[in-house]
């Protein structure tokens, strides 16, 4: 259980940091810039890490940086990394290695890099030997200091690490430039205390800890108000969600979600990630009786076979999950369930892996997140003796994902002529837009842009394999 009185950051320290984004504003004022610093941030990985990037780049306009999405046009070049496999690993390291160059012909130019990559020691020390045109890297709990360490690296001119060890903290009230004006992340709690075999997030971002309902309330709020269409949920496993209110009431997720979907407006909410184990049928009930809330389930199962999952230290086994597929599916009838899976974990067999492609023909999922497992150090599962070679986990993944191709195929060829209510997105690859429904599915269809942002209403016209097109209808 997530502790109820997480370590929350002290309104002194939060001022503390805003002088000193006053001082980093002074000290880019006498760089010679003619025009206003620009900073790039590229988020790598999860919606996790995209909330986060939405605060970094706060803190960065506040320290005085214009932003832009021109990696050549910035002053400052960030990257928010990702640890959860490793060849987002590689890719940071080839996209960095890149910029040596250029930081060496630019005397101005800053790189920086933060997040769960660089949290680990070996990194950040790879980093250290290897890079040294690298100029910041600092770790997952120290991004509300990012003015300080902003400071200290133009100020010293040397090259500054921070890479606390730390359980983990909450900083409420940092600034946010959030990227869209439609859909808004909203973290709810940070952490994971789950320690799945496989998984690097608990070493990378400490243990589960919530913040306080009155907190998520008032930012759900003030999104409302200025006219967010979306919002999901965010946490490593949002079903711990647990912590008690100014008043001493005990919250947990579904009493979280119920008082969110009680507010008023047009809005959709959606949460992930919801771990099976704790996916319980007091949060589905909740789902199902609510006004905002959309008829999407994430659940990850990572494997059909229990021997697996309990290498895995996921906590439930297969019939296990499918009982709370089956509780979610009599609530809800129609609803869209899309998971993540894990082929080739340390001595899977064929007959394991066979278990998976059955559970997948029997859950039949919308849509599904396919990775061959990837050695995290640090991992219990990094030591297991692995017998599958590689070649026979890249024809599992295959196959697993032609079995889910045909079932995303087979349902997307009994929607022609259903309507559905889109939040239209953004522009689409072969029609002029495309949007995104309740249930999670993509759908393009011809309109004017200024639709993008707003909810829509369409007739499914047209199937091509599980690409869905359609037509704009009054309702």
């Amino acid at each position: 259980m997530p502790s109820t009185n997480p370590t929350e950051i002290s309104p002194a320290e939060l001022a503390r940091q805003r002088e000193y984004a006053s001082q980093v504003r002074e000290l880019l004022a006498c760089q010679g810039y003619e025009e206003q610093p620009l900073a790039f941030v590229h988020t790598y990985g999860c919606q996790g890490n995209e909330a986060d990037s939405e605060r970094i780049r706060g803190l960065l306009r506040g320290c005085g940086y214009g932003l832009t999405g021109d990696r050549e046009r910035a002053s400052l070049i960030l990257y928010n990394t990702c640890a959860i496999r490793e060849h987002a690993e590689d890719r940071v390291f080839g996209n960095v290695g890149r910029l040596k160059a250029r930081r060496q012909a630019d005397r101005r130019l800053r790189v920086a890099l933060c997040g769960c990559m660089v949290q680990q020691g070996h990194v950040a020390e790879k980093l250290r030997q290897s890079f040294p045109f690298v100029d910041l890297v600092f770790g997952t709990h120290a991004i509300h200091r990012l003015p300080e360490l902003l400071y200290r690296m133009y100020s010293t001119g040397r090259r500054v690490y921070e890479i606390p060890e730390e359980a983990g903290t909450i900083a409420e009230g940092l600034p946010i430039q959030r990227e869209s004006a439609a859909k808004a992340w909203l973290p709810v709690m940070y952490g994971c205390d789950n320690y799945c075999s496989y998984c690097v997030v608990p070493l990378v971002r400490g243990r589960e800890r919530s913040r306080k309902p009155e907190a998520v309330l008032s930012e759900a709020r003030e999104l409302i108000a200025a006219g967010y269409q979306e919002i999901t949920l965010l946490g490593q496993n949002v079903n711990s969600y647990r912590a008690l209110s100014e008043a001493g009431e005990d919250y947990d997720f579904p009493r979280l979600l119920r008082e969110l979907d009680a507010m008023e407006g047009g809005f959709w909410l959606r949460f992930m990630t919801s771990h099976p184990k704790d996916c319980s049928p007091a949060l589905l009930d909740v789902m199902a009786g609510g006004r905002h809330i959309a008829r999407h389930l994430h659940l990850p199962v990572q494997s059909g076979n229990d021997e697996i999952l309990r290498a895995m230290n996921r906590k439930y086994t297969a019939a296990q999950y499918i009982e709370v597929v089956d509780y979610a599916r009599r609530a809800m009838p129609g609803l869209s369930i899309t998971s993540d899976i894990i082929v080739g974990f340390p001595g899977e067999s064929d007959a394991q892996f066979r278990d998976t492609l059955a559970l997948v023909e029997r859950v039949k999922y919308t849509s599904l997140f396919t990775f061959i497992f990837s050695p995290r150090q640090g991992t219990r599962a990094a030591s297991l003796p692995d017998s599958v070679p590689r070649d026979e986990k890249v024809r599992r993944l295959r196959e697993l994902t032609a079995l889910q191709e045909s079932i995303a195929a087979a349902r997307c060829a009994e929607m022609p002529g259903k309507a559905l209510r889109l939040l239209c997105e953004g522009k689409g690859k072969r029609l002029a837009l495309a949007g995104r429904g309740e249930g999670n599915q993509i759908v393009e269809f011809d309109g004017p842009e200024d639709l993008i942002g707003q909810f829509v209403h369409v007739r499914i016209t047209n199937v091509m394999n599980w690409l869905l097109d359609g037509e704009l209808t009054e309702k």
